[in-house]
Formats: C-alpha cells, sequence, structure tokens
C-alpha cells in the first residue's frame, strides 16, 4: 500500500524496537500463511499500524526462518488476532488497490496490475470471505472515489472523506461502542492524512501524465502557493487522530503508536512535503531487506 504509517525509530525504546520488528515479521508470516506467499509482496508498515490498534495484549512471540533472508537465523515472529485480522484487511485492501490502477494507471502499470490481480484473486476471496463488511466497505468507498475522479473533483474534502471512510471501515464491531467509535475515528483521520498527503507525494507525476490528483483539481497550476493550507489541514488532521487515541487503551501497544501519530507521521509528512521522500523510502527498504 502506502507505507507512510511508520514510527519514528530513533525515539523508539529497546523494548520497543524489538517487538514492533516482531510485529512486522508476524504480519509477513500471516500474510503467507493465510494468503499464500503472493500476499508478502504487500507487506507494508500501514498493516502493522492496523495489527497493534487491533489487539493491545502483549503477542505470543515464535522464532521463525524469514523467507527474504534465507541467510539469517530464525527470526523473532509475533502472532495473535490482531495479527491475522490486519493480514485479512492488508489482502483486501491490497487486491483492490491493484484492481483500481487496472481501471485508471498509465499503460504499463494496469498491465503489471491487472496479471497481479488474477494471481491474487484466490488470496483476496479467502480474505474477503473472512472479513465480508470490511470488502464491501472498501470495494464501494473505492467506486465513489473512482467516481469523483472522473468528475475531476475539485473538493479536497470529499476525495480524503471518501478515502478516510474506507480505512475506517477496519475498525471491528464490539460490544464496547465507545471504544469502537474512537477507534473508527482515529482510522478515519489518519487515513484522510494518508490520502492528502499521497497526492502532494504523486503531484509532480500525476501533472507529468495527466492524471487527477485532488490537490492539482483545487488548485490548478497553483498548488505550491498552498503548501501551508496544506500542511495546517493535515496538523488537523493528526490532532483529531491524537484525539480519538487518547480515549483508547491500547496496552501493549501504546508507546509505540504515540510515537507514530506524535513522531513518526510528523516526520513523514516533512520528507514528502521538502521532496525527500521517496530517497528516504528507498534508503529504508534496502535496509530492512
Amino acid at each position: 500500500m502506502f507505507g507512510y504509517v511508520r514510527p519514528y525509530r530513533d525515539e523508539l525504546k529497546v523494548r520497543e524496537q524489538r517487538d514492533y520488528e516482531a510485529l512486522y515479521c508476524g504480519l509477513c508470516r500471516a500474510l503467507g500463511r493465510r494468503h499464500g506467499f503472493l500476499a508478502r509482496m504487500f507487506l507494508s508498515y500501514d498493516f502493522a499500524f492496523l495489527a497493534m490498534l487491533l489487539d493491545g495484549d502483549k503477542p505470543a512471540v515464535e522464532r521463525r526462518p524469514c523467507p527474504a533472508r534465507l541467510w539469517c537465523r530464525k527470526k523473532r515472529c509475533a502472532a495473535g488476532g490482531g495479527v491475522d485480522a490486519a493480514a485479512d484487511a492488508g489482502t483486501i485492501l491490497a487486491y483492490w488497490k491493484l484492481r483500481d490502477t487496472v481501471a485508471d494507471g498509465p499503460f504499463w502499470k494496469r498491465l503489471w496490475a491487472g496479471l497481479l490481480s488474477v494471481l491474487f484473486r484466490g488470496s483476496y476471496r479467502r480474505a474477503a470471505a473472512n472479513r465480508p463488511d470490511f470488502d464491501r466497505a472498501v470495494r464501494e468507498n473505492l467506486e465513489r472515489l473512482q467516481t469523483l475522479e472522473g468528475e475531476n473533483c475539485p473538493s479536497l474534502d470529499r476525495t480524503a472523506d471518501t478515502f478516510a471512510r474506507l480505512l475506517a471501515a477496519a475498525a471491528p464491531v464490539t460490544p464496547d461502542s465507545g471504544r469502537d467509535r474512537a477507534l473508527e475515528q482515529l482510522l478515519y483521520h489518519v487515513g484522510r492524512w494518508i490520502y492528502l498527503v499521497d497526492a502532494w507525494d504523486d503531484l509532480a507525476e500525476d501533472r507529468r501524465r495527466g492524471s487527477y490528483n485532488p490537490i492539482a483539481a483545487r488548485f490548478s497550476g497553483q498548488a505550491e502557493e498552498h503548501r501551508e493550507y496544506l500542511r495546517t489541514t493535515l496538523r488537523h488532521s493528526l490532532n483529531l487522530a491524537r484525539s480519538a487515541g487518547g480515549l483508547l487503551e491500547l496496552g501493549h501497544w501504546q508507546g509505540t503508536v504515540e510515537n507514530i501519530l506524535y513522531l513518526g507521521l510528523p516526520a513523514v509528512e516533512e520528507l514528502v512535503f521538502t521532496g525527500r521522500w521517496k530517497a528516504a523510502n528507498h534508503r529504508n527498504r534496502r535496509q530492512s531487506t
């Protein structure tokens, strides 16, 4: 998916860093175990964040070999209900992201996404059977978003709201309606933040290809002049996400989630708006493989 939702590692405690890495590895294993090896290709920091929100308990840890690092010894892998649920949600989101690329991506990306989506269909169907309500919400909101994009919608709020509702649908329904509401709001505002940060990150490429971009549609050729306006609305979304997070008891993951909301996301936003994100993200990927 996007990969923007990650911690600021320099400020993580040693225990938090160790457990976060175990969670990331556990999520990779859950994707492979539940939905096949191909599903591992779509592993994302965003899904690790979702796994923490869905299960606040201290995770059980197993030692497992890493298929991406065959020369390494066994790695610590977290296991638990939140990891499996995040693997299902991530598989659904990855499939519909592929279908969205098939619908409106450039030719070679459409071709590659079409092939992957065919190969990935069985994995998606298993995940959708586990989470049918979430699958329906993702499909409906992406269809709505495609309609808005086809209309060249100039409203940041309408498009960002549609994507945010998609992510908010990942919040489970439990007997604790207050917690459900807070979690839904946290995911909604993080989703809105992701959509707008991604739009700025893709602005130059979308202009070059003539593709829809909500920021370009809203400000025409003067998007750079409204940089501070965009940073302000992003800060507003983050503050609302933090407020919702303050109502949640996140147990073992409390410190790591707070690190992401207060340090990780602002650091990523700064990299995106100063044009350093792609280089920093590429460097991080090389270091993690």
